[in-house]
């Protein structure tokens, strides 16, 4: 079939309707990213939903006059040779080639935001930096979603025949008169655009930022619907900074909340052994020893060497991390410090001193040492745990085994574990070691040998989970053999969760919940608490249990400190997730939003913020505490004791 020729219109008519193309194409990757995440979203009506796609309108104005500030900006010059084919035809192609590279950043979130819950921002920069096997795992994820490579296809092919629906007519006379109509027409044009990239006219409107999606939603998680990843992207390219607080004076504040520990009493330091077992996306619902409550009683999960553990260990009813991402965690569980907003890491404080409980332990004659699988560099762990104090870094480089290379991520989790098992036998004791696996990640591969050894669950990740908790199994027979396996303290949790199946953890708290396990076989520590835990509340745990007599700073609690009214913190989105006691807060760093009583509401469907404004009140005043803590010690490089 011939194609029909493109209409002639005026070029200001042509520019108009190809920015009302990429519009209309940024609004069906809005639908087509609520499509492909529906599962994640609940409770959303067809009204509801309309009013997302409206507010949605706003952002994709801001992002589109970021990337098409160039091709607006050669259709405005007041110059006659614009009309040329030539220059129309550079024009063409710089056009599609940069909107493609945007409608590529929201459709790769139509895959990735299911693990970490937020659009993609500037951070993935710098988050996969240091990965040597940058191009594998492209392949990887793209030979997963390969549906998505056609569609996009589809839909740029689409892009393209709109495009030439339309051609600029040629102008026959070019005198003085047009050379001024078109300079205004400019000039009115610059002053849209700036209104545009605003997100709204007057002194008061500031440049939109991801926050003020906030305005078309009920609950921050439904955030994601209404913005799209290039604005994300480009509202985060610089390093955000935090801003000074001063909600409390300094001595009310410190009798609040508090991040400096001091030693609870003069009992002797018990120098055990300290390790700590991180385990990649492992999410709580996975673990069927802590969900014994799941299909009446008859779940199972997958993860029978942990569950035979659990008896045997003191863990927490309501354990989070403080994190979606890998890179968050290590800071979070060595340091005591989580992220808020962006990766620690990353952040623009990433340099300031601080401490770890590497750091204090080598100071009192622990041998410090980190095992991760992966090529080295990955992740940035190797410089972060340099900081850290910790001095033994082994990696991939060190296991110097390429046929154990699982091709993707790093050495296979058995065989890896079984190395650190060995690795640490050499080690002077006391020590402190930290291990972070890598097997149960995308692309949810496994050793061929092991193929249909574990159970297959409605997400591919659960056969993962199987594997790597037999690595477990074959650790822990190894190391039971070592001298120093009865005088080690074991704390076994996840870096952060992933993929949810079942509603109770399609939640804002389950998609943060992770098992956390104290298990020291040479002594009698076993049980199970109602306590909240999260992930910087391990360092001041074990440091306290090991009656570490020297103050330090922690962000987190002593999950074993009966008389402290203790809190968990996440922040996803820059939304803050408050937990204590039995409560829920949900606060946009302003103001609250939602309020909800975890005991009796699991699923999180009834928000009491209006019923229990006292509850409220109280969880305000300890959140506000944190905050102020938080930034200004940030600020001031007070991360440390004096």
């Amino acid at each position: 079939m011939k194609r029909k020729n493109p209409i002639a219109v005026n070029l200001y008519l042509a520019l108009a309707y190809r920015f009302l193309i990429i519009m209309e194409l940024y609004t069906l990757c809005r639908i087509a990213f609520y499509a492909f995440n529906h599962t994640l979203f609940q409770h959303i009506t067809l009204s509801k939903y309309l009013y997302i796609l409206w507010g949605g309108l706003k952002f994709d104005v801001s992002a589109l006059i970021y990337i098409n500030a160039i091709f607006i900006f050669l259709h405005l010059l007041p110059i006659p040779f614009k009309y040329n084919n030539g220059y129309q035809r550079f024009c063409k192609w710089l056009f599609i080639i940069s909107n493609s590279i945007g409608i590529l950043a929201n459709f790769a979130d139509f895959a990735y935001y299911k693990y970490t819950l937020k659009r993609t921002t500037a951070t993935v920069f710098s988050q996969f930096s240091d990965e040597q096997n940058k191009f594998k795992l492209l392949v990887d994820f793209l030979s997963d979603y390969w549906y998505l490579i056609i569609l996009y296809a589809a839909f740029i092919w689409f892009f393209i025949r709109l495009y030439d629906k339309i051609s600029v007519k040629k102008e026959k006379s070019f005198k003085w008169p047009k050379y001024l109509l078109q300079t205004v027409i400019m000039a009115v044009v610059a002053v849209l655009c700036i209104v545009g990239i605003r997100g709204g006219i007057g002194s008061e409107t500031r440049p939109i930022t991801l926050s003020n999606a906030g305005e078309f939603v009920d609950t921050p998680d439904q955030m994601s619907l209404v913005l799209n990843t290039p604005f994300c992207i480009f509202r985060t390219l610089k390093s955000s900074k935090l801003k000074p607080v001063n909600y409390y004076d300094e001595q009310t504040l410190n009798s609040i909340y508090n991040p400096i520990h001091q030693p609870a009493d003069t009992a002797t330091f018990k120098k055990l052994n300290v390790v700590f077992l991180i385990i990649e996306s492992l999410g709580k619902e996975h673990v069927g020893g802590l969900n014994k409550d799941l299909m009446d009683g008859k779940y199972k999960g997958y993860t029978p060497f942990i569950d035979s553990l659990i008896p045997q260990s003191y863990t927490f009813t309501h354990t989070y991390a403080n994190g979606r991402k890998s890179i968050d965690a290590l800071p979070s569980i060595i340091s005591g410090i989580p992220s808020i907003r962006e990766p620690f890491i990353l952040s623009v404080y990433s340099g300031n001193k601080t401490t770890s409980i590497a750091k204090i332990l080598g100071d009192e004659g622990y041998e410090t040492a980190f095992f991760h699988g992966a090529p080295n560099g990955s992740m940035g762990f190797s410089s972060y745990t340099n900081l850290a104090g910790i001095k033994h870094y082994y990696g991939l480089n060190e296991y110097n085994k390429p046929e154990d290379f699982d091709g993707t991520w790093g050495i296979w989790d058995d065989p890896f574990m079984q190395y650190m098992a060995q690795t640490m036998n050499t080690l002077k004791q006391p020590f402190f070691s930290a291990f972070f696996s890598v097997s149960s990640h995308h692309p949810f591969k496994i050793p061929e040998k092991y193929v249909g050894k574990f159970p297959k669950g409605p997400l591919p990740v659960q056969e993962l989970f199987g594997y790597t908790d037999m690595a477990l199994r074959n650790f822990f027979k190894t190391a039971s053999t070592m001298p120093w396996y009865k005088n080690t303290l074991f704390v076994l949790c996840a870096d952060h969760a992933t993929l949810s199946y079942f509603p109770e953890y399609q939640t804002t708290p389950g998609y943060f919940s992770i098992p956390i396990l104290l298990y020291y076989p040479g002594g009698n520590l076993k049980g199970k608490t109602d306590k909240i835990m999260q992930q910087i509340d391990i360092m001041p745990t074990v440091l306290n249990y090991l009656n570490y007599d020297k103050p330090y700073f922690a962000l987190g609690f002593d999950a074993f400190n009966k008389n402290q009214d203790n809190f968990a913190v996440n922040n996803n989105d820059g939304t803050f997730s408050f937990y204590q006691g039995d409560y829920l807060l949900i606060n946009d760093g302003k103001v609250s939003l939602s309020l909800y009583n975890l005991k009796t509401d699991r699923l999180t469907k009834n928000n009491i913020l209006d019923k229990e404004p006292l509850v409220a009140q109280k969880m305000e005043k300890y959140l506000k505490a944190f905050v102020q803590q938080y930034n200004n010690r940030m600020i001031e490089n007070k991360l440390t004791v004096k």
